[in-house]
């Protein structure tokens, strides 16, 4: 079915991979193959990760169903095109440009903005959350009865990926153009405005990371992946009883990183 690593796919007569099959499917040359590709941007298809993009806001299930067709065509679990990467990146560098003009931060400050956003946020962020659900997906939701199989870290980073990119666009673009005219200012509809929008924005993260994970019918009990929604909700009615504003927050701390 959907992606897993089975020491019983491609084998021989015996039951065991070839020595060359075995090198070809280690974690090393898939990895190879990935960033080998990073450099040859006539071998991406930028046309599928858009398809992937779209269908991330209106029916991520069928992004994960290429998972399986990828499975089937070429053995391979997580993307083997950096074209969605690549095209991320583009998408978090000029949000995040457009956040240092609305915030009215300089050439300098928007570059610092711009190398602590990628290279932090959503590298480093995204390299740590890939590995903890990799851990937790392998340890605790695998079934008892299917042990030849397990999560591959690559997918666990597609799966990311997948869940921050409407995140990455509901706050890093679309909340763009309330900022200064809506959100920052002292009133309700300011705080109520800008608070949905990062309700929305964690929702569509947590639910499509649930829907990576559900779709794999060797993992067990993917629905408490699904659990956060209810301190998602517990922490959106507290922030609008406070008055707290996560965006002018967000704000504040941008500036304060640039400084």
């Amino acid at each position: 079915m959907l992606p897993t690593t089975s020491v019983n796919s491609r084998s021989q007569g015996n039951g065991a991979l070839s020595p060359r099959d075995a090198a070809r499917h280690t974690a090393g040359a898939k990895r190879y193959k990935y960033l080998r590709r990073l450099f040859h941007f006539r071998q991406m298809d930028f046309e599928f990760a858009l398809w992937q993009m779209l269908y991330l806001f209106t029916s991520p299930q069928r992004v994960y169903r290429n998972f399986h067709y990828r499975k089937q065509t070429k053995d391979q679990w997580a993307r083997d095109d950096p074209a969605f990467l690549v095209l991320l990146s583009i998408w978090l560098c000029v949000s995040t440009v457009g956040f240092g003009f609305v915030l009215d931060m300089g050439f300098f400050e928007t570059i610092k903005l711009l190398l602590w956003v990628v290279f932090i946020d959503c590298v480093g962020v995204g390299l740590l959350i890939a590995t903890l659900m990799w851990f937790i997906s392998n340890k605790y939701l695998v079934k008892q009865q299917n042990r030849d199989y397990d999560v591959e870290w690559g997918y666990a980073f597609d799966v990311h990926l997948n869940a921050f990119y409407p995140l990455l666009v509901i706050l890093h673009f679309i909340q763009l153009f309330f900022i200064n005219y809506v959100i920052i200012s002292d009133s309700v509809i300011g705080y109520f405005v800008g608070n949905t929008l990062w309700l929305i924005a964690i929702g569509y993260y947590i639910y499509v990371t649930f829907l990576g994970y559900s779709a794999l019918p060797f993992l067990k009990n993917t629905a408490i992946l699904l659990y956060p929604f209810a301190l998602l909700a517990l922490l959106y009615l507290i922030s609008l009883l406070c008055g707290w504003n996560f965006t002018k927050m967000l704000c504040s701390f941008y500036k304060y990183r640039v400084k």
